[in-house]
C-alpha cells in the first residue's frame, strides 16, 4: 500500500498516532536522523503491511505486539532515540554507537 517507510511515517503513522504533550514522550520531527528509529518504523510499517490484510485479528495483533512495544521505546523521554531532541526544539545530535571489541581469532571457529 506503500511505497517507503517515510510515505507510511507520514501518511499513515503520524496522522493516528497522536499525543498531547504529556511528561515523558519524546518525538523527533527528523526522526529518519535516528537509525534505530528508522529500523524499528521499518519494522512496524512492514508488520502493518502484512497484518493489515488479515481480515480478523491482524491489526490487533498489530497494534498490541508490534507498535505498542516499539512506540514506548521509541518515545521514552529516558531511554528513546529521540531523548535529546523535542517537537519544539527539533533534532538535536545522536548518542555513539555502542562501544564493540573485535573477538580474539579463532572465538567463532573460523
Amino acid at each position: 500500500m506503500y511505497p517507503d517507510v517515510e510515505a507510511w511515517v507520514t501518511d499513515w503513522f503520524a496522522q493516528i498516532i497522536r499525543r498531547p504533550r504529556i511528561k515523558g514522550w519524546r518525538w523527533c520531527p527528523q526522526w529518519w536522523q535516528h537509525p534505530e528509529a528508522i529500523d524499528r518504523l521499518e519494522a512496524l510499517w512492514r508488520a502493518w503491511e502484512a497484518l493489515r490484510l488479515d481480515g480478523t485479528t491482524g491489526m490487533s495483533v498489530w497494534w498490541r505486539d508490534h507498535c505498542d512495544p516499539h512506540l514506548a521505546a521509541l518515545t521514552d523521554q529516558d531511554r528513546s532515540p529521540f531523548k535529546q531532541c523535542s517537537e519544539e526544539r527539533g533534532h538535536v545530535g545522536e548518542d555513539e554507537p555502542l562501544p564493540v571489541e573485535p573477538a580474539p581469532s579463532g572465538f567463532w571457529g573460523t
